[in-house]
């Protein structure tokens, strides 16, 4: 239960779950506004129009910020530490780096 929470909390959202993410903020926030203007402007109320936008907000918010399963399908495979000792030879368009 703790490791499941310490992953939550440390994000760990690979490139992919970064570009989904900002897909899914941009849906959400776009139909929530439309959706807030619609109501409102149907209902003559701007206190409905402002509750209705908060709201989409709040579960944009609650969609994107913690970095749920689906946000960390592609983990980037990084390349291990290097120093002088480690004897790791990197090779970059035929020439050894390192």
């Amino acid at each position: 239960l703790l490791d499941c929470a310490r992953h939550h909390a440390n994000g760990g959202q690979d490139f992919e779950g970064q570009h989904l993410a900002e897909l899914v903020t941009t849906v959400l926030l776009g139909v929530s506004g439309i959706i807030a203007f619609l109501v409102g402007y149907v209902q003559q109320d701007i206190y409905q129009t402002l509750w209705i936008g908060l709201g989409g907000t709040a579960l944009t918010f609650i969609a994107v910020v913690p970095s749920w399963s689906f946000y960390t399908k592609n983990p980037v495979a990084w390349l291990p530490p290097h120093n002088a000792t480690s004897g790791l030879r990197i090779d970059v368009d035929g020439n050894q780096v390192g």
